[in-house]
């Protein structure tokens, strides 16, 4: 069975850093290329940061210098590190997986999903 368990998010002012964690099950990480995306409020979903085989990552220009995706191929995890965190950060965060080559920014290339961890940023 597949899943994939998000953690770490939390109540944090701003400024502050918060670490999410991807916990995956039922496949193996190393063939997939992993993303994170968000969802605020009202608005839809978001690509934040994304990872590939390599290692290799990319992020959107609103969270640039501020998050680092990272991935552990032998936990079968991955990791956002968000630091200098802002009010506009606050959302739910998801992760995501995909065999696709191609298009790591776009939400209809990934084959699953997390449920979510919501990161709340105060002032």
């Amino acid at each position: 069975q597949v899943q994939l368990v998000e953690s770490g998010g939390g109540l944090v002012q701003a400024g502050g850093s918060l670490r999410l964690s991807c916990a995956v099950s039922g496949f193996a990480i190393n063939t997939y290329r992993m993303g994170w995306f968000r969802q605020a409020p009202g608005k839809e979903l978001q690509f934040v940061a994304g990872v590939d085989w390599s290692g290799a990552s990319t992020y959107d220009d609103s969270v640039k210098d501020r998050f680092t995706i990272s991935r552990d191929n032998a936990k079968n995890l991955v990791a956002l590190q968000m630091n200098s965190l802002k009010l506009e950060d606050t959302a739910v965060y998801l992760c995501a997986a995909t065999s696709v080559y191609g298009g790591i920014r776009l939400l209809s290339v990934y084959d699953y999903w997390g449920q979510g961890t919501q990161v709340t940023v105060s002032s």
